[in-house]
């Protein structure tokens, strides 16, 4: 793991919500320069080795994102040592990690659209069974929320650099 702030993105199975966020929050931070180390994986193990739900690749790329080479993986112990965020797509994910998570873990925990000025506090839908709809609002929240965590890397990253856009 390299030495910059890193983010784990977390959903049931790793292969639409998770990947989602994976794409769309390394997608963004290249575009501002930042070196941040990003990745997703399930909660469970029904997909490890996969390659992301065809309509999220799909929906994503519509939008500039690449989600084709992502394979899905199961949260392990090692992440909550490895990264600084694990940010879970809903409460339950959340509640899974919270109980994965090892006392001496350094990552910290939370929702993925706590950063959301729109959404903050609510679950990102899993997609998986219903129609176009579902996997273009999923980026919608996404794109939204993977812009405020950005700022808050940022400015852990250099408080001094750090302003809000409004």
């Amino acid at each position: 793991m390299s030495k910059g702030p890193s983010i784990l993105v977390v959903c049931t199975g790793n292969i639409c919500r998770s990947p989602t966020g994976e794409g769309v929050l390394r997608a963004k931070a290249k575009a501002r320069g930042m070196d941040v180390v990003i990745a997703s994986a399930g909660t469970h193990d029904y997909h490890v080795g996969d390659a992301p739900d065809s309509r999220s690749i799909q929906h994503a790329r519509k939008r500039g994102y690449d989600l084709s080479a992502q394979r899905a993986q199961q949260v392990a112990a090692e992440h909550f040592h490895e990264f600084d965020f694990i940010l879970a797509m809903d409460r339950s994910h959340l509640r899974i990690l919270k109980a994965l998570a090892p006392k001496d873990g350094k990552a910290h925990l939370g929702l993925f659209l706590d950063s959301s000025e729109q959404w903050k506090g609510e679950d990102v839908p899993d997609p998986y069974y219903g129609g176009p709809d579902g996997f273009e609002h999923v980026l919608d929240m996404v794109e939204e929320a993977a812009e405020h965590w950005l700022d808050r890397v940022a400015a852990e990253l250099d408080p001094s650099a750090f302003r809000l856009q409004r």
